[in-house]
């Protein structure tokens, strides 16, 4: 009985010290990783209304971009398909706002020149398209609909069209002979003052913007009226249907709420 006793607790007094080396091992982990705990949990990115949370590619067909408030760093970055300078350019979208001060629509910028292309609306109810920094003014109706825009331009002629709702507006000429730069900062909520930056409060869109397209070369009339009907014809540098897209601040994808 004494020597069965005596095995007893030699087991117990085995499991105690093989339990110690254990625990002692498991701390030393522990503590080998602290410093990596430490760090990680310094470097790792903290999400607010200021940075990216969406990037990817999608199909937008229904959707909408939405800009619920005013901001100066809300915005939606596309990324364009481009491997030579353009020489022309066709870029469609839908708009839905009830501002009626300055506001861009659509603003593409180069490290060269930040009004590259910009579609942008004054506080006068004018609209303003932009090429290489030049601009022309369009007057055209103003609704408290959705309302469908197609700008375009080309460098032979330097013929810039405005269409609203399907409706051309006087043709305008500038920036004869001129080509885009490619690499371009694609913006929509915001103007660009500087490549990518720049942005003003006071010039950022509140409201809704969707069937964004954008084509290397001029649509035909029966074309944008197709597109105005929510036809299309292959973009080949911004399409909706795969569009490439980055949101940075308080933007949302919410249904569109026109048909």
């Amino acid at each position: 009985m004494e020597k069965l006793s005596l095995c007893l607790l030699v087991i117990i007094s085995l499991s105690n010290a093989f339990a110690q080396t254990d625990l002692s091992a498991a701390m030393k982990s522990r503590n080998d990783f602290q410093p990596f705990l430490k760090r990680e949990k310094r470097e790792r990115p903290l999400f607010g209304l200021s940075s990216i949370f969406f990037s990817g590619v999608q199909d937008m067909i229904g959707k909408a971009f939405v800009f619920p408030k005013e901001s100066e760093n809300s915005y939606v970055s596309l990324t364009a398909r481009l491997t030579k300078p353009l020489t022309a350019f066709t870029v469609c979208l839908r708009v839905y706002t009830d501002l009626n001060r300055d506001y861009s629509l659509f603003s593409y910028a180069t490290k060269t020149q930040y009004n590259e292309i910009l579609l942008f609306r004054g506080k006068t109810a004018v609209y303003s398209i932009s090429v290489g920094g030049a601009d022309v003014i369009f007057k055209p109706h103003q609704s408290s609909e959705p309302m469908h825009f197609c700008m375009t331009w080309e460098s032979t002629s330097g013929i810039t069209e405005l269409w609203v709702d399907g409706k051309p507006m006087v043709r305008r000429s500038l920036k004869r002979g001129y080509s885009l730069g490619t690499q371009a900062s694609i913006i929509l909520g915001q103007e660009q003052d500087a490549f990518a930056g720049g942005f003003e409060k006071n010039q950022c869109l509140v409201g809704d913007i969707g069937d964004v397209n954008m084509w290397d070369y001029v649509l035909s009339p029966e074309e944008i009226n197709t597109v105005y009907a929510g036809g299309t014809f292959s973009p080949n540098v911004l399409n909706w249907r795969a569009l490439r897209y980055e949101m940075s601040g308080e933007v949302y994808v919410k249904p569109q709420l026109w048909p």
